[in-house]
């Protein structure tokens, strides 16, 4: 698969959550000009279920997929079957109109990012398949077959997608419930919403 692993920092992740709050008169010039990607990161807040109720952090893809042009307030956030979502999903008609969310692994992420595509997936957020990985993004590109894939994508660390699935597990639940993307200069306390098991 393609892509580059990106070591953040927990003093760059710090910075970039300040950074939001010095960009408050310049964000609707931003988000005319490029939607809601704004830098390198994009943040959206679990709802349910609420034992992670937190804001997470994503990187979108850097050469292909689209970007939010709006925000959803509630939308399902839905685990595929099976997680590397390589071809066929057996859950596909629960994406539709959705947001999935997958694993890296087994084909490329602009494959995956297609797959959801297919299945009618607003957006696709792919979790890293190291679990034990809070601190490392990796830069999703381009493969080499010149295909495109519209909707947006997201990388996320492979720690935050662990404890998604596993709460959704725990509660015998099909999907999470999530707003996306959180505009965090809008929260005073972002901070303090972050996963407590993230890297700073």
């Amino acid at each position: 698969e393609a892509g580059a692993a990106v070591r953040l920092k927990s003093g760059e992740r710090r910075a970039a959550g300040r950074r939001w709050c010095c960009l408050v008169l310049w964000l609707p010039a931003c988000v005319a000009a490029h939607g809601f990607r704004i830098h390198d990161y994009l943040y959206f807040q679990v709802l349910s279920p609420g034992d992670i109720r937190y804001i997470f952090t994503a990187t979108p893809a850097k050469d292909f997929g689209g970007i939010f042009h709006t925000r959803y307030e509630q939308i399902h956030l839905v685990p595929a079957e099976p997680p590397e979502a390589c071809g066929e999903l057996s859950n596909g008609f629960f994406i539709q109109d959705q947001i999935a969310l997958v694993e890296r692994g087994g084909c490329s992420f602009l494959s995956k990012t297609r797959v959801v595509q297919e299945h009618g997936g607003r957006a696709v957020i792919i979790s890293d398949n190291a679990v034990d990985n809070d601190s490392f993004y990796v830069e999703m590109i381009q493969d080499s077959t010149q295909r495109t894939a519209d909707i947006p994508a997201l990388f996320l660390l492979g720690r935050d997608g662990y404890m998604i699935r596993r709460s959704l597990e725990q509660h015998g639940l099909p999907w999470a419930i999530i707003s996306i993307p959180v505009n965090v200069t809008s929260i005073p306390t972002f901070e303090l919403l972050q996963p407590p098991w993230t890297f700073w």
